[in-house]
C-alpha cells in the first residue's frame, strides 16, 4: 500500500546526482502496480478484467494487449490548445481496475488496487473523463504506447496537449500531468502539471522548460510488491524521475522530450521509451477529471 505523499520524500538532487532519501526501496510514494508521485499505470500483474474493455487486458509493459497507436499519435500538434475547450459528446464509457484499449491512433487504460472507476474515450476526438469513488491508487491515462525498443531521441519532438477540469476529492495525493515508463533500465517517470493537494516541488535542480520552472528529483523504488510495467524479465527496484512544474496549470503544451533531456542531463540513465502518458493518479477520494483535449505527438517514427 502507498506509505506517504510523494512530497514528503521525493530526494533532493545536488550536483546533478541523487541518492535515495530514506530507505531505498520503500521510499516511493507510489503503490499498486507501478511506483509513485501518484502511483502506478496498468501493472504487468494484478488486477481484475474491465466489466467493458477496449481492445483487451494489459500486454508486459503497459501497452494494449491488441492494437496500438502509431507513433505520431493523432497527429503533430503545432500550436497551444484551446483552454476554453469543451468535452465532445458520444464517447465510450470503460468501467473496471485494469483496462487497456485504443482509440482515434492513442492507447487508453485504467489501473488500480482499489475498487476500480471509470474511463470515457472518443472515436472522433483526443479528449477523455475518468472518474473514481474511494478506490485507493487510481490511475487513468490517454497516450502512446510504443511497441519497439527505441531510445526517445528517435521519435524526435514528442509533446503533449492537455486542457483539463477537476472536481471532488483526490484522497491523499494525486497528480495530473504526464507519465510512462522506460524499459533496460527500467525508469518509471512523472512530469506534473497540476494536483488536487497542491504541487511540491523539491530539490536544488531546476530547468526551464516550455517557458516555466521545473524542479527535478530521482528516487529508487519497489512500488507496491514489486509489480511494476518494467522490462520482461526485470526483478528489484526501479529508478523513478519526475519534473514537478513550480505553478500548477490545467491547460497547455508539454514538451516530453524536453524533460527527458533535462534528466539526461544531469547523467540519469534513461532507457527506451515504453510509453507517454496524459495521466490522472489520485490516492481515494471521489472524483472526475475531465480533458476536452488530450493528445500526445511525436514528429518522427
Amino acid at each position: 500500500m502507498r506509505t506517504m505523499p510523494l512530497h514528503l520524500f521525493v530526494l533532493t538532487v545536488t550536483l546533478g546526482f541523487v541518492g535515495c532519501s530514506g530507505t531505498s526501496a520503500n521510499t516511493a510514494t507510489g503503490a499498486g502496480g507501478n511506483g509513485n508521485v501518484g502511483g502506478s499505470t496498468q501493472a504487468d500483474t494484478g488486477g481484475s478484467s474491465a466489466t467493458s474493455s477496449g481492445t483487451g487486458g494489459a500486454a508486459p509493459g503497459g501497452a494494449a494487449a491488441t492494437g496500438g497507436s502509431s507513433a505520431n499519435g493523432g497527429g503533430t500538434a503545432t500550436a497551444d490548445p484551446d483552454c476554453s475547450a469543451t468535452m465532445p459528446t458520444g464517447g465510450n464509457s470503460y468501467t473496471g481496475t485494469n483496462i487497456n484499449g485504443t482509440v482515434n491512433g492513442l492507447n487508453y487504460g485504467i489501473w488500480t488496487n482499489g475498487s476500480g472507476g471509470t474511463i470515457t474515450v472518443f472515436p472522433t476526438a483526443h479528449a477523455f473523463s475518468t472518474s473514481w469513488d474511494q478506490s485507493l491508487d487510481f490511475l487513468a491515462h490517454v497516450g502512446l504506447d510504443f511497441r519497439t525498443a527505441k531510445a526517445y531521441t528517435a521519435y524526435g519532438t514528442i509533446s503533449a496537449q492537455f486542457v483539463e477540469t477537476k472536481s471532488g476529492t483526490a484522497g491523499g495525493f494525486s497528480m495530473i500531468g504526464m507519465y510512462g515508463w522506460m524499459h533496460s533500465p527500467c525508469v518509471e517517470w512523472y512530469i506534473n502539471e497540476d494536483s488536487y493537494n497542491g504541487l511540491y516541488p523539491r530539490g536544488t535542480v531546476t530547468a526551464t522548460i516550455d517557458g516555466a520552472v521545473y524542479y527535478l528529483s530521482t528516487v529508487t523504488t519497489n512500488g507496491t510488491g514489486g509489480a511494476n510495467a518494467c522490462e520482461s524479465g526485470h526483478t528489484g527496484t526501479w529508478t523513478q524521475m519526475i519534473s514537478t512544474r513550480q505553478k500548477a496549470r490545467q491547460c497547455g503544451t508539454v514538451t516530453v522530450s524536453d524533460h527527458f533531456a533535462a534528466w539526461e542531463k544531469q547523467g540519469w540513465s534513461l532507457g527506451t521509451l515504453s510509453s507517454v502518458h496524459i495521466n490522472v493518479e489520485v490516492g481515494g477520494g471521489t472524483g472526475s477529471v475531465e480533458f476536452p483535449v488530450a493528445n500526445v505527438t511525436t514528429t518522427s517514427n
